[in-house]
């Protein structure tokens, strides 16, 4: 890694291009996951809920059962758009999607729950789509739907159909995975290609082609994970990439655990016809939404071990280190040049592609 200095930053000299915690109407950068999704978060919801400040923003929750173990539970809501695309479905993507949050704190999901918002009008052949779509991944996984709901609102009062889903899992005694554990020396490792599901979405809703197949990587890694706890038992942050992309993830793990994140750009495996989509249309890849991929931190100690685990696996043939921890400009994420230039990756404000999920 480049030791080259960064010069101090003049935070207080920064401007906002758009008003942030004073926002009287909700927008949708507030669900991007970016800098508005985090205001949303710490100034209505974590006050008015009886969330603590300090608390850690995990995937999911992981709940003490005295003399039963760790719980992981977790929620989430899909509104992505189109229903289907390349390579998934709104069915599919909240059964992965709800698995990866269990499985970011190492543990092994157990069920699932799914609510079903329908808009008057929708036909019930694409409702059964989504359904056996949903069923399918379940199965593939083997995490069952072990129960749900179904509310009907009036035409017009939503886009077709979403879905909200909840978890729960066990985690394994000796299973330490959270943000604050990111340490300086650690490495930081993201599991294979990036950018895939956010360039696919965007490419079906805008109608651009790119001269190839883009198809997006929406996947269950719990057995992933699995596979990464059996050779690293002591890995101390997982997360998946998915609004925000690397870069959003990378910059909340070094917020929270007041840590600097040196990312190689040039490591990072984008997938050529990611890198072209990104280049026309203006975005930056480290950035872009991923749905079956995580972002593993190691101890240095552990990488190798970890990368061979991931290498093993199905889902990790492309895994790759892409940086490490650090104990300079804590808070931040600088991301290096090949010639060594850094340069700091500030999140997202909202999400470069509404309804990514």
């Amino acid at each position: 890694m480049s030791d080259l200095p960064i010069a101090p930053l003049d935070v207080e000299g920064w401007t906002c291009p758009a008003p942030l915690a004073h926002q009287d109407r909700i927008v949708l950068g507030h669900g991007g996951g970016g800098v508005l999704s985090g205001e949303l978060i710490e100034h209505l919801f974590l006050p008015a809920l009886g969330g603590a400040s300090n608390a850690e923003m995990r995937d999911s929750a992981v709940l003490d059962r005295p003399g039963a173990g760790r719980l992981a539970f977790t929620t989430d809501s899909y509104v992505v758009s189109p229903l289907f695309f390349p390579g998934g479905s709104i069915g599919d993507l909240a059964v992965n999607g709800t698995i990866n949050d269990l499985a970011m704190s190492g543990a092994q999901p157990l069920a699932l729950s799914a609510g079903f918002i329908l808009e008057e009008g929708l036909e019930t052949a694409l409702l059964g789509r989504v359904a056996q779509a949903m069923g399918a991944a379940a199965r593939a996984a083997g995490v069952p739907v072990v129960t749900g709901d179904t509310k009907v609102v009036d035409r017009g009062k939503a886009d077709q159909l979403f879905i909200n889903t909840a978890g729960i899992g066990v985690v394994a005694d000796g299973v330490d995975i959270r943000p604050a554990r990111a340490t300086p020396g650690d490495v930081v490792i993201v599991s294979g290609l990036v950018g895939e599901h956010g360039v696919a979405i965007m490419s079906l809703r805008e109608g651009i082609e790119f001269g190839t197949t883009l198809t997006s990587d929406t996947a269950a890694l719990h057995t992933l994970v699995a596979a990464l706890l059996a050779a690293v038992p002591d890995v101390h942050v997982l997360r998946d990439p998915t609004r925000g992309g690397v870069a959003g993830t990378l910059c909340e793990i070094a917020e929270v655990a007041k840590v600097g994140i040196e990312l190689e750009e040039a490591a990072v495996p984008v997938p050529e016809a990611v890198g072209a989509a990104c280049g026309f249309l203006g975005l930056d890849p480290l950035h872009v939404a991923n749905e079956g991929k995580l972002i593993a931190i190691v101890p240095a100690a552990h990488a190798e071990a970890a990368l061979a685990a991931l290498r093993a696996h199905p889902l990790g043939a492309h895994a790759a280190i892409i940086g490490q921890v650090g104990e300079e400009h804590p808070g931040l994420l600088v991301a290096r040049s090949p010639l060594g230039a850094g340069r700091v990756v500030s999140r997202p404000l909202g999400e470069q592609l509404p309804r990514i999920c």
